[in-house]
């Protein structure tokens, strides 16, 4: 796309806007309307971030706008106990980081609409779906800390729940450095008084930016979503795809890296009761999961047996089947019950390996020059992988009670029990005791046990990275968080103590017959300890200041920042508002971990966000990620010298219209 087409799209969505007739929200919240929003992500009844029994951050579309991100991962770098960096794993995913844990695994469930993204294979939702554009989203929550109570396994660390729009009707388009454009459309319609219809898609193309390594971080993304409600009966369906080729993949930077990466998901959910006291709700769900990667694991230069780099990846496909109950009951006196039980048949359908070095006769990858397939090539039933085609069945119930003890006291007791057939079973309790002694004062102590069922690549890779390990368990956490919340009409402290006690953590480790390849363990007990700030503080009617930080007392598990902060200044002058953002981070050296050395000083990156209503109905934006084009590298374990780039500056015009 062209400065000139885009300009055209611009021109013409502009005309359009001048018949519009819904107004622009984006301009139009305040931090009062934030701090009433109602979230149930934390308990399953609807809670203020005041009342909720667990450490909440929220993200509204104004908010996440200003913000000047692109994928919902980045906003965990405005979330305190959260950091997501770019790493290596099978393309250059996004890595979470929480409350001192910085490891490949799972440890943070990420849902969109309630729905699970983390998959059975890898665990990770960033994997098979590593970029969730900004343009569908409604709104963002976040539980800070233990949630398997409610959601089960992976709800470790953390929960990022993304709502997705589904009331809109906006048309946008997006031109920006590096080659980046984008387009997006969200329409939605009452039809009748009993139906009702939505629909979005986005797309973005980046061209990327050129490394010394010499190659390019390249972007495609596709994303569709539709929903369909009849009466009491909801239709939901959603598909993506991302390309993520070049860079890095499997620790290898090459032009020849592939990732390629599809999620399709279906359900179907009926409210069976629906009154003033009383909800019975039932749905059914599938998903697929499907990767198609390949990464540089020895260049030709260094293979005395080859001349051509050696390639490879998975080509798997894993598939997801729920069925979900859930019941809520409101008492006279304010107490509440909810519970439920899910079905979950998690599947591996597929698990073949992509090479360009394969011996037809034997079945083996043999790295030697007559054995060149000239390409990446797809080897179907590879036999080294077939273990790794598992299926994981996992009955689970839930329930928790809401006791609303007097207007100032209330208590949240419940639990959930996870059966996962043939592996492990876990009771992971919760309790939260909410106390508001004034209306400006809240404190909170909690309590909550949570866990993460090994994955099928840890159980049973077999391949020329990593060996799995069949007789790994569930690592589990158990956490203890004392809250201390002020809040007045135009301003807000949080702050957090909290106290993990890690077990069975699975880690990597080199496997004891070659040491160039790793197989898992549960190795790891540890004790993490910290403290979360968070503050927002309306200074006038058109300026408010947002700001975070984050202290750990112990040691992270993996180097990763002990320290970090942001503070994001907004200053609302109608039609124009303007956010700067900056993020924070403590220096990270290593010694060690198989590496020689990685040093990365402490740094501050500054993004800025310009924007100015042409009508009630449209919008222009200009943002700026890493303003002052700061170089800075992130810790992977994973590369021989640990550095991994950090994005440089990126600057994109954006074009919204509502109508």
């Amino acid at each position: 796309m062209t400065l000139k087409h885009f300009f055209c799209i611009l021109f013409c969505f502009h005309m359009a806007s001048l018949f519009a007739t819904e107004s622009n929200e984006l301009f139009t919240m305040q931090l009062e309307d934030l701090l009433e929003v109602k979230v149930d992500i934390a308990s399953k009844t609807p809670e203020t971030i005041a009342s909720a029994p667990s450490s909440i951050t929220i993200f509204n579309e104004k908010s996440i706008q200003l913000l000047g991100i692109e994928s919902a991962y980045e906003l965990m770098n405005f979330v305190p106990g959260m950091h997501s960096t770019r790493g290596d794993w099978v393309g250059a995913v996004p890595k979470d980081h929480a409350r001192g844990v910085y490891l490949d695994s799972g440890n943070i469930l990420v849902m969109i609409n309630g729905e699970r993204i983390n998959e059975s294979s890898f665990g990770k939702a960033s994997v098979y779906m590593p970029f969730i554009p900004i343009e569908v989203i409604d709104k963002v929550e976040f539980i800070r800390g233990p949630g398997s109570a409610l959601y089960g396994s992976n709800a470790f660390l953390g929960v990022m729940n993304i709502i997705t729009k589904h009331t809109d009707n906006t048309l946008a388009a997006m031109i920006g450095t590096h080659g980046k454009y984008g387009v997006s459309a969200s329409v939605s319609k009452q039809l009748t008084d009993d139906l009702m219809g939505f629909a979005s898609i986005v797309i973005n193309q980046k061209e990327g930016e050129k490394y010394p390594q010499g190659v390019k971080d390249p972007l495609q993304s596709v994303y569709f979503e539709f929903g369909l409600d009849i009466a009491e009966l909801e239709l939901r369906g959603r598909y993506n795809q991302v390309e993520l080729d070049e860079f890095i993949n499997l620790a290898g930077y090459s032009k020849q890296n592939q990732h390629n990466s599809e999620n399709s998901f279906v359900s179907l959910a009926y409210s069976v009761i629906k009154n003033a006291t009383t909800e019975l709700a039932t749905k059914i769900a599938y998903s697929g999961h499907k990767i198609a990667s390949a990464g540089l694991i020895l260049a030709g230069a260094n293979n005395p047996k080859a001349s051509e780099d050696f390639l490879l990846g998975p080509d798997w496909q894993t598939t997801d089947f729920n069925i979900d109950i859930d019941y809520s009951h409101h008492f006279n006196n304010d107490w509440v019950i909810n519970a439920g039980y899910e079905y979950a048949n998690s599947k591996q359908i597929s698990a073949d390996v992509r090479t360009n070095y394969y011996d037809q006769a034997s079945g083996e990858i043999i790295v030697e020059q007559p054995y060149y397939l000239g390409a990446i090539t797809t080897i179907k039933d590879y036999s080294a992988f077939k273990n790794l085609k598992a299926t994981f069945e996992t009955h689970s119930l839930y329930t928790q009670l809401k006791l609303t003890l007097s207007h100032q006291f209330t208590l949240f007791v419940g639990g959930r029990y996870d059966d996962v057939k043939n592996i492990d079973s876990k009771l992971s309790p919760r309790i939260a005791a909410i106390y508001q002694p004034s209306l400006a004062n809240t404190v909170k102590l909690q309590y909550g046990e949570s866990f993460r069922t090994p994955v099928t690549n840890e159980l049973y890779s077999n391949d020329d990275v990593t060996v799995g390990n069949t007789n790994l368990q569930s690592e589990y956490v158990k956490t203890t968080e004392l809250v201390w919340r002020y809040q007045v009409e135009n301003w807000y402290f949080n702050t957090v103590f909290f106290h993990n006690q890690l077990n069975d953590f699975i880690i990597t480790v080199p496997h004891a017959s070659n040491t160039n390849m790793f197989t898992f363990e549960n190795q790891l007990n540890d004790t993490n300890r910290g403290i979360e700030l968070d503050s927002q503080w309306q200074v006038a009617p058109d300026f408010s200041l947002t700001g975070t930080y984050t202290q750990y007392f112990d040691p992270p598990m993996n180097p990763t920042f002990k320290r970090f902060a942001t503070l994001v200044a907004s200053f609302d002058m109608k039609p124009m508002m303007v956010s700067v953002n900056t993020i924070w981070r403590d220096e990270v050296n290593v010694i060690g971990h198989d590496i020689s050395k990685f040093s990365q000083p402490s740094y501050l990156l500054i993004g800025a966000v310009a924007s100015y209503e042409l009508t009630e109905q449209s919008d222009i934006s200009l943002k700026i990620h890493n303003l002052f084009d700061k170089h800075y590298d992130s810790f992977d374990p994973r590369l021989a010298d640990g550095a991994v780039a950090g994005v440089s500056r990126e600057i994109s015009l954006h074009y919204q219209l509502k109508f």
